[in-house]
């Protein structure tokens, strides 16, 4: 099978009721990223940073996944497919996609204060204060922060530079270091890119521009696919 690479960011969620990141006025859900998103806001004041996370996971298990999270899951019947996703959601899993990578982990789960590695599936909505993993440290949201490393970057990268076909869905190419994995496809595959706005992009090669929002884009890039299918 030829593999497909696709690359998802806030875009696609939004269509299922779940804000994109950041606002125009650069607040997330009302909040500062400084005081919500960073070790540092950890540190000062862990009670809030821990309540926000548990309130976006409640607006996720709430969310269902769109017309365009079943069309990727579905596009497994005909192309080697690996999501690589921005988003800390787990609705391209709910939609059934069978291999996808969370860059910027995903909220479902918690981690280890201490150790990074060591996650664990969350029952509920809800971490709460005084929960601690096995090595005796607070757990918080598996969701990497601004100053902290994305540990999923390589290995994406490496899929990227894989890829027969790649496809763009939902993202401004604003957040690196996931922006730069455009970078790593082969110059000869083809690339979707599903977005309404979608930004001037001269230096890429095979570029297809779909300039819908994720749900219509999806679909009209999918039945562009299959009529590349080999045989």
């Amino acid at each position: 099978m030829q593999k497909l690479v696709v690359l998802t960011g806030a875009g696609i969620s939004a269509e299922s009721g779940l804000k994109t990141f950041r606002d125009s006025d650069g607040l997330w859900e009302g909040y500062n990223i400084e005081d919500v998103a960073t070790p540092e806001a950890w540190r000062k004041n862990p009670e809030l940073v821990q309540q926000f996370y548990n309130e976006r996971r409640k607006n996720v298990l709430d969310a269902q996944p769109n017309a365009a999270h079943f069309a990727l899951a579905a596009l497994e019947k005909d192309f080697d497919v690996t999501v690589i996703t921005q988003n800390i959601d787990d609705l391209h899993e709910r939609a059934g996609s069978t291999n996808v990578v969370h860059l910027h982990g995903v909220i479902t789960r918690s981690q280890s204060s201490k150790n990074p590695n060591l996650t664990y599936p969350i029952q509920g909505w809800e971490i709460k204060m005084g929960e601690v993993c096995e090595l005796g440290s607070q757990l918080r949201a598996h969701v990497v922060w601004f100053g902290e490393a994305v540990p999923m970057i390589e290995k994406a990268a490496m899929i990227c530079t894989e890829a027969d076909f790649f496809m763009l869905v939902g993202t401004s190419l604003a957040v690196y270091p996931a922006a730069g994995l455009l970078d790593y496809v082969p110059d000869e595959t083809p690339k979707y890119i599903v977005d309404p706005k979608i930004p001037s992009i001269s230096s890429v090669k095979n570029l297809i521009k779909v300039e819908e929002k994720a749900t219509v884009g999806v679909a009209k890039v999918a039945e562009m696919l299959k009529g590349k299918l080999k045989f």
